[in-house]
């Protein structure tokens, strides 16, 4: 599942448009770009669609077909070595629309990201399975199971999930951010393997290896030997929503593309994968700085 049109289940990001220019990119924005309205910072071409000028990321890859994502610097195209400049501008153009859309979509993403910043401080809240967690730092302890725990508390008749966190009231942020980032990382692979070996016997399939990763414009991939890679920052969603990529991933085991048969495959594990899929691109996640 890869950010290329192909793949079109894209993630607008948790690294947003850089707040800072570099002086290189404004450079560049005010010699070659001084009109584009979106601006990718190692934009190396640029191209009108709906009188709206797109500065993208070009490179020539080894692959067959000419294939584009939107992420959070915006738009990204690789194109076969043999395709021809003018081909690669009609693909733009026909997926103009998508393009617009898409790069819009990241830029009020972005705005709405710049509010849901993380004070790595005792008290922090991040969200878990859809839930907020309240990060207390607990220094007395020190966890057979790691260096945090996750508990209940009653506050007023309401549940309150604690996340203990073996360290010092005076922990400075990146020690509070790395331990949550730790125990997170750890729900999720137990998590995503636990759904995977869930899904998986329903299609027939089987996957062979899980590995997290922490990309900025993917949620997940899957190989045909087996392998699947599920960001970890998924484990801030609602369990429907990790289903959803899971299913999503284990599909392309039995399907590698996006055709009409893919998304029949997805269906017969999840007929509402399409709420759960926009769900998926509506959540604005919290940023880890």
């Amino acid at each position: 599942m890869t950010a290329f049109v192909q793949l079109a289940l894209d993630w607008l990001g948790s690294h947003g448009l850089n707040d800072v220019e570099t002086p290189q990119q404004k450079q560049i924005a005010s010699q070659t770009f001084s009109h584009a309205a979106f601006i990718h910072p190692l934009a190396s071409r640029q191209i009108q669609l709906q009188q709206t000028t797109i500065a993208y990321a070009f490179q020539r890859v080894k692959r067959k077909t000419i294939g584009m994502s939107v992420g959070a610097d915006g738009l990204e195209v690789r194109a076969p070595r043999w395709a021809t400049v003018a081909s690669v501008e009609t693909a733009l153009h026909e997926k103009g629309p998508w393009i617009l859309r898409k790069l819009q979509e990241s830029q009020d993403r972005q705005k709405q990201m710049k509010h849901t910043i993380i004070d790595w401080k005792d008290g922090a809240t991040i969200p878990f399975l859809g839930d907020n967690l309240v990060v207390r730092l607990d220094p007395e302890h020190l966890f057979q199971t790691g260096g945090a725990v996750l508990a209940e508390v009653s506050a007023e008749n309401t549940p309150v999930k604690i996340l203990q966190v073996a360290l010092s009231l005076h922990a400075n942020p990146g020690q509070i951010r790395d331990a949550v980032q730790a125990w997170l990382m750890q729900q999720a692979k137990l998590n995503f393997s636990q759904r995977l070996d869930h899904f998986a016997p329903q299609l027939g399939v089987k996957w062979l290896r899980l590995s997290l990763s922490n990309a900025s414009s993917r949620w997940g991939t899957a190989s045909a030997d087996g392998s699947i890679r599920l960001n970890w920052r998924l484990i801030h969603f609602k369990q429907e929503v990790i289903d959803y990529v899971v299913a999503h991933e284990l599909s392309h085991l039995r399907v590698m593309n996006h055709s009409p048969q893919f998304w029949e495959t997805v269906g017969s594990l999840l007929p509402d994968y399409q709420q759960r899929r926009h769900a998926l691109n509506e959540e604005v996640l919290p940023r880890w700085v």
